[in-house]
């Protein structure tokens, strides 16, 4: 009888030194998922809770050798992107990405939880042109999603109207996440002209450090698995709810999640 082959995920993204988001919370979350995790550095930062104090993006290069040495020697079964920092990173991660076979999740990350730019903006348009059409699923939340489309989204209606425009864009599927809607939060799937709603009760605190990355992550691992994509989804927002609500109330600013969650 042959091994069973276990699932592997790779991230594409930044480090976070303090451990809440980034590559740190992607790889904790792919172990959490009982995925194999590989990383793929693009950014360096110096940050805690209380803020983002320094961004240093690597060489392309470096960048683009690290995807090729992982990819050649431990294939995996789906990827995800988050901080890519600049132009020139995102472009060596798009010419890469047409040749991938195995799906690619893109978390459009452009700013942090306390508002430091985590992307230049001459690379957004290489964002939309470059490697959305390679994407299989774009995870904005609504601030993104208002930079990527020139729409003002605030609501349900306005998550649907973003949606359909980013999947004008190439990526086979958006999910527009509604973690800053004003009632409990509402994540909207647009896939295969089809939609779905994933709900959950709004939980009070301050501690939701590295949200997106790790709900991406969830997905992603989910995928590597092979979920379907509502599956992968459903299960991605199960986790991350209780992430959330037993977060380990660390730091003195915005803190991280609890990646150890039961889901």
């Amino acid at each position: 009888m042959s091994p069973i082959k276990k699932p592997v995920a790779l991230t594409i993204a930044g480090s976070d030194a303090s451990g809440g988001a980034g590559v740190q919370a992607d790889l904790k979350t792919f172990h959490q998922f009982g995925v194999y995790g590989e990383a793929v550095i693009t950014l360096i930062t110096v940050q805690n809770t209380r803020g983002v104090q320094r961004v240093e993006c690597l060489d392309p290069k470096l960048v683009s050798d690290q995807i090729r040495a992982v990819i050649e020697d431990i294939p995996p079964m789906a990827a995800k992107t988050g901080a890519l920092g600049n132009r020139a990173i995102m472009e060596a991660v798009a010419a890469l990405a047409t040749d991938f076979a195995f799906p690619l999740i893109v978390d459009p990350v452009i700013a942090s939880k306390n508002e430091a730019a985590l992307l230049a903006p001459d690379a957004l348009d290489a964002l939309k042109t470059f490697l959305l059409p390679n994407a299989f699923l774009l995870t904005p939340n609504l601030d993104e999603a208002s930079i990527l489309t020139g729409l003002e989204v605030r609501d349900l209606a306005g998550m649907r109207r973003a949606a359909e425009k980013l999947a004008t864009l190439g990526p086979q599927a958006v999910l527009v996440k509604g973690g800053h809607l004003e009632a409990d939060p509402v994540d909207i799937l647009f896939h295969r002209g089809e939609w779905l709603e994933f709900t959950s009760p709004r939980i009070a605190t301050r501690h939701t450090h590295g949200t997106g990355c790790t709900f991406s992550a969830a997905i992603t691992a989910s995928l590597a698995s092979g979920c379907d994509l509502p599956e992968a989804v459903r299960l991605a927002k199960r986790y991350i709810t209780e992430a959330i609500r037993s977060n380990p109330e660390l730091g003195s600013g915005a803190g991280p999640l609890n990646h150890h969650a039961l889901f």
